[in-house]
């Protein structure tokens, strides 16, 4: 068994490989202000999951900002390589990955071996993440896990004309006040969120096929918009969140392997 960690700013993720490179089991806790205790409720869940101990776990590989708190890994690769490894895993064509996550977002050329080739990241501002979804939620009072459908339910899309989280959601509470239909603002909120994860694929030099991971890829309405705007179809898997994780996983049979230095 070889287990991969992905201890993110919002959750902690781990999945569970066998040697056939067959997924075990996963889980995705809460990281919370305890990053240790994430990791160790993760590790429990897998192990519970998979009905096995500890000592089973032959390998272990950790990722994502908190990838130096996990005890006992063999080895911390960051996200980027990551996500380009577990994405090829599932999907060997992919060349180009919009990675969504709660604090940043990147953009990753992978090569045809699974490796990322270049990157662009924004992680200075919550733009084209899914903090910026969660403060246009809380400013709107609606549960951010329904604010894609609601989106696509819009019959025309008002503009939020700034990509800062502040101004937007200035913005936000004018359109409100204007009595603007709610789901035509929050079509609005969408569509700035793929203008802006388009202009970081146009900084890399996108290639086709093209993937969406992270929490984010969960929302329907993001993933349609960037869709139309590539003009081709994205792909991505039953579980976005977890795809850190499985690159992480795959490593950690490598590193077994002593095919990873």
């Amino acid at each position: 068994m070889y287990l991969g960690i992905d201890v993110g700013s919002v959750t902690t993720d781990a999945v569970l490989l066998d040697d056939k490179k067959k997924i075990i089991a996963f889980s995705i806790v809460k990281s919370g202000f305890n990053h240790r205790n994430a990791i160790e409720e993760v590790i429990n869940n897998i192990c519970s999951k998979a009905q096995i101990k500890r000592e089973q776990i032959k390998s272990i590989v950790s990722t994502g900002y908190g990838r130096r708190n996990v005890t006992g890994a063999d080895k911390a690769i960051t996200e980027i390589s990551c996500h380009a490894m577990g994405t090829h895993f599932l999907s060997p064509e992919v060349r180009t990955i919009v990675d969504i996550g709660g604090q940043d977002s990147k953009v990753i050329r992978v090569s045809e071996s699974g490796y990322a080739e270049t990157f662009y990241m924004n992680d200075k501002c919550a733009a084209g993440t899914g903090r910026f979804l969660e403060v246009m939620a809380h400013t709107m009072g609606i549960d951010i896990n329904d604010l894609g459908s609601i989106a696509m339910t819009a019959t025309k899309i008002e503009p939020i004309s700034s990509i800062c989280t502040v101004f937007a959601e200035s913005e936000v509470i004018s359109k409100i006040a204007e009595g603007k239909p709610k789901e035509n603002i929050i079509a609005g909120i969408h569509q700035a969120i793929g203008e802006r994860l388009m202009s970081m694929i146009s900084a890399i030099g996108m290639k086709k096929p093209v993937a969406i991971t992270g929490g984010v890829a969960k929302n329907k309405c993001i993933v349609n918009i960037l869709s139309k705007s590539l003009q081709d179809s994205i792909y991505q898997t039953e579980e976005p969140q977890i795809i850190g994780a499985l690159g992480a996983a795959i490593f950690a049979i490598n590193y077994f392997n002593n095919e990873l230095h």
